[in-house]
């Protein structure tokens, strides 16, 4: 039975003294199974469900396990219990060509139970089958000939090439639209397209003005050293960055001026030197961000890869004669496709617990609602004072060395903006005699070792906060004074937020503040951009507004993203903070045409 049109959905419509045919009562099942049938679909998609392992007897046989599964269908395919099968007696043995093969599962109707037909239509059938059993069909094909399965390609991420050439293919990858004051992950591709024995050495620095590394830079230094890959090969490198509480509504991500490097097997590659990747910034959280995307697609893009109507359960090689085979490996690893049940969730929330997060995302909130946002515990017992608190990890890399210097990511403390004190503490088990506990949790805030006399785990360190009093946010640093072979560190942090300057009858005080541009001179062809960053001098970051002194003098963004007109010339740009108007800066960009010299 081939299923593959659910839609329109038709049902019976009842009235007093119609007669009810087999199409009637025929209709009434297809209705309610199309049904069923559509939401599995939809709701959870082709899979695995539970069960239906494969496992290798012997030479000749396999075990499959009961288990079910939903098609590309939304049938269910429920093998209820475990069955062994003689691989040469499975449909479709006789036909493979290879000895790569996979073992499919396939749903199948079979009619059951003969009865005798009173009302026969046919003279020359007496009987009937008077039931439909729900079955299942185990087959083999040629892993070449299993159908390709793909999904359509949203408008969710954007694309940057950073190199394109016979060899290999670079792109940074992020999300085209990201949600500000969150953190959010890009992703450095290269794939090998060639069968050249070549290796790829690159390097270039990103200039990100609207997002912030974890080390507070608005820059990305990407570095690759002697790549080797095989044909079809790729490797990706993650960069996480928060992007920042601007105005504006979009940014764009540029290459920094003359930052490319690029070399095949030490020999110099031409790779593009220029760069615009823009990127739209919205006060959406990521997970409503994400629901949204995902639910713009429509049904023609969810049906346009085509719906399979069965489940690839395993891999198989075997080994081949004239006259027999030998079944030489089983893989289901990577095969098979598993449906996350909500029936589930419990026991996968509880194996989940004893993974550590990845070491890419610095820190970790101990407590992460629902809705994916990491928010701190709330301490706070009435408006004055205002507390917060919560743990952070900081993990380290292997075999740490005294001296060495870690940093957690960016810490929302859940106070908002404005003076706010930080302190940290180091969180570690202590054996306790005096409470008669074998071991209990202990905060140590200050050195702690000025008690590493009685307490064997503890580890030495030195840490200092910054906090971002504009962002409402702070980054811790620990420095080691020890050789440590521990992979994680556990701080609790408190968070005090104190009254504002105003509101303690303090003025302004715009004395020794002073910002500068990163970059107070830069010289660049016509309608190149760059960023111009800013250094803050005895005072935290704030919002900055570039505006450009002269008419017809290029273009510039609220991000400060500097466009150069297309015309020869000096042009100026004032920077200024946006608050304390008083506090600027200027910068000055020399444009002139490309292959004109210094002294022309």
């Amino acid at each position: 039975m081939n299923n593959s049109q659910l839609t329109p959905f038709e049902r019976n419509r009842y009235y007093a003294g119609k007669m009810l045919t087999s199409a009637d009562f025929q209709a009434e099942q297809t209705y309610f199974n199309n049904k069923r049938r559509f939401a599995n679909s939809l709701l959870y998609g082709a899979g695995v469900i539970c069960g239906l392992g494969v496992f290798s007897l012997d030479d000749l046989s396999v075990l499959i396990e009961s288990g079910v599964a939903i098609d590309g269908m939304g049938r269910e395919v429920v093998i209820d219990s475990s069955v062994v099968k003689k691989l040469s007696a499975v449909d479709g043995f006789d036909a493979l060509r290879t000895n790569e093969v996979s073992l499919c599962l396939r749903y199948k109707e079979d009619e059951v139970h003969t009865v005798y037909s009173v009302n026969r239509s046919d003279p020359d059938r007496e009987y009937e089958y008077n039931r439909i059993s729900e079955s299942y069909q185990i087959f083999l094909l040629d892993t070449e000939d299993v159908p390709e399965s793909f999904e359509m390609e949203t408008e969710f991420l954007t694309r940057g090439v950073l190199l394109n050439d016979e060899n290999f293919m670079m792109e940074f990858i992020m999300p085209a639209t990201v949600s500000r004051g969150r953190n959010v992950k890009a992703v450095l591709r290269i794939e090998k397209i060639s069968d050249a024995d070549v290796s790829l050495s690159y390097s270039c620095i990103l200039q990100i003005p609207a997002f912030a590394d974890p080390d507070g830079n608005h820059e990305i230094q990407i570095v690759v050293d002697d790549v080797l890959l095989a044909r079809g090969e790729v490797l990706e490198r993650e960069y996480w960055m928060t992007a920042q509480e601007v105005a504006a509504l979009e940014t764009t991500i540029i290459l920094k001026s003359g930052s490319v490097q690029a070399f095949e097997s030490e020999k110099v590659i031409p790779a593009p030197s220029n760069l615009a990747m823009k990127i739209q910034l919205s006060d959406v959280k990521p997970r409503e961000l994400v629901n949204r995307e995902i639910g713009r697609m429509n049904l023609e893009m969810k049906n346009v890869g085509g719906q399979s109507d069965f489940i690839r359960l395993a891999d198989l090689v075997l080994v081949r004669t004239d006259s027999a085979y030998i079944i030489e490996q089983v893989n289901d690893s990577h095969v098979k496709h598993y449906i996350a049940a909500p029936a589930q969730e419990r026991l996968r929330n509880d194996y989940m617990e004893y993974f550590i997060k990845e070491a890419d995302i610095r820190a970790s909130i101990q407590e992460v609602p629902s809705d994916g946002d990491q928010k701190p515990l709330n301490l706070r017992t009435g408006d004055t004072p205002e507390v917060e608190t919560g743990i952070l990890e900081i993990p380290l890399s292997e075999n740490a060395r005294r001296g060495d210097i870690c940093y957690s990511g960016e810490i929302m403390h859940g106070l908002g903006k404005g003076n706010v004190y930080v302190e940290v503490g180091y969180e570690h088990i202590r054996d306790d005699e005096a409470l008669g506990e074998a071991s209990a949790k202990s905060t140590i805030y200050g050195n702690p070792a000025l008690f590493a006399d009685d307490q064997k785990n503890v580890v030495e360190v030195e840490t200092a906060v910054r906090v971002l009093n504009d962002k409402g946010s702070f980054v811790v640093a620990v420095r080691l004074l020890q050789n440590v072979d521990f992979l994680v560190l556990t701080f609790r942090w408190v968070a005090i937020k104190f009254p504002a300057g105003n509101d303690l009858g303090i003025e302004d005080d715009y004395s020794g503040k002073s910002i500068a541009a990163e970059t107070p001179t830069i010289t660049m062809g016509t309608k190149e951009s760059h960023f111009f960053g800013v250094r803050y001098n005895n005072m935290d970051p704030c919002s900055i507004t570039y505006e450009l002194t002269e008419a017809n003098s290029g273009e510039i963004t609220a991000d400060g993203i500097y466009t150069a007109p297309g015309k020869e010339g000096v042009y100026e740009i004032r920077i200024y903070c946006t608050d304390m108007p008083v506090v600027c800066t200027y910068a000055y960009a020399i444009v002139k045409k490309k292959g004109f010299d210094e002294e022309g």
